[in-house]
């Protein structure tokens, strides 16, 4: 893409999915700051050296940056629908990190990502987070549009629900980027599919590295390969248990727990059965839909959908930064198998990010 004169500031940007979307339509990124060493070192490997690493805490605020924006989302978990929402959480303070920081960068526009469990999430003195936030914003000069978005209505093969918060200095209110998607395809193109986000994938491989198993049969599929026409990495065989195996060989594509038969399964499915809910938990990918939400634990069977449309496994590495909208050309660098899955699952799809680049530097190129 062409390059733009708009510069930003990055907080919690992790492995970059955020930053990549903005890095492809042009923008400079001259600043950002994650603490988990390994994302750093992936997002050095794949998107720059300006990454700072450590405790945004520790950072001084005048060593960073003014900037035309300031974007990021901070650590959700203190949000999220399968957390315990405690409003004590320190990890949702660092919401509040993002005001202080705010105030010294003085972007023109800000966005702010998070869990659609931040809406409803309430303080310590029983108000709402939400409601605080946009009044903290407002109070150091920015007006602000709250939208919650679905990944899928975006091109992501992810049905992935967000919440963004978009504010800017220059008191407009900014809409939504328009909706390329939508699940019946009536007015916009349908959402892709499991099967087109991962089907042209050969099968993994100890070394990670794998052939592809056809040409690309479908735009995606160009997308994420970009020219790329032998080989891909991250391919590697996830670990699964006897027991996982038992089960996972029970549920039948776009189904979960309850396929598994009561003599196989597990105190906990049987729990599942009888109090319903959880209907991802266990979940087998449906080839003609996108896939659920994907997570941090995308290599385990019991918590989401993350086994395998067609062959008895759990879905590797690669295959989540598909669903994630990552080119196949983007490297994990992992010390661990666990920051593997959450470097993934915690990002940004690139591709909705992709939207929101176009989308503010539409805004910022007209005022």
């Amino acid at each position: 893409m062409g390059k733009c004169n708009f510069q930003i500031v990055s907080l919690f940007a992790g492995c970059g999915g955020l930053d990549l979307g903005f890095v492809r339509e042009g923008y400079e990124i001259i600043w950002a700051n994650d603490n988990l060493k390994d994302a750093c070192a992936t997002y050095e490997r794949n998107i720059g050296k300006h990454i700072v690493c450590g405790d945004i805490n520790q950072v001084e605020v005048g060593s960073i940056p003014t900037a035309d924006i300031l974007i990021g989302g901070p650590p959700c978990q203190g949000f999220s629908g399968i957390g315990n929402r405690n409003p004590h959480d320190t990890r949702s303070s660092l919401v509040w990190n993002y005001i202080e920081i705010l105030k010294h960068v003085k972007p023109k526009v800000f966005l702010f990502e998070n869990v659609t469990g931040l809406k409803s999430s309430k303080s310590p003195d029983g108000s709402k987070v939400v409601d605080n936030l946009k009044t903290a914003f407002r109070d150091v000069g920015y007006k602000t549009d709250t939208y919650i978005l679905n990944a899928a209505d975006y091109g992501v093969p992810q049905k992935r629900i967000r919440i963004f918060i978009i504010g800017n200095s220059m008191d407009i209110p900014i809409p939504p980027p328009s909706r390329t998607h939508s699940e019946d395809g009536f007015i916009f193109k349908p959402w892709v599919s499991s099967f087109e986000a991962i089907s042209d994938l050969g099968n993994p491989a100890k070394s990670g590295i794998v052939k592809y198993n056809k040409a690309p049969d479908c735009k995606y599929q160009k997308i994420m390969r970009n020219g790329r026409k032998d080989t891909v990495s991250l391919q590697f065989p996830p670990y699964a248990s006897k027991k996982d195996m038992e089960i996972i060989k029970c549920v039948k594509p776009g189904g979960n727990y309850w396929d598994v038969p009561d003599h196989i399964a597990t105190t906990r499915i049987l729990n599942f059965k009888k109090t319903g809910g959880r209907t991802t938990t266990y979940g087998r990918l449906d080839p003609k839909k996108p896939t659920y939400t994907l997570n941090t634990y995308f290599d385990r069977p019991n918590i989401g959908c993350n086994i395998h449309y067609k062959y008895n496994r759990m879905i590797t590495v690669r295959e989540g930064l598909r669903f994630q909208s990552f080119p196949d050309s983007f490297e994990i660098h992992s010390f661990s198998k666990r920051n593997y899955y959450v470097q993934v699952g915690n990002a940004v799809p690139p591709l909705l990010s992709n939207v929101w680049a176009l989308h503010i530097k539409d805004i910022l190129s007209k005022k």
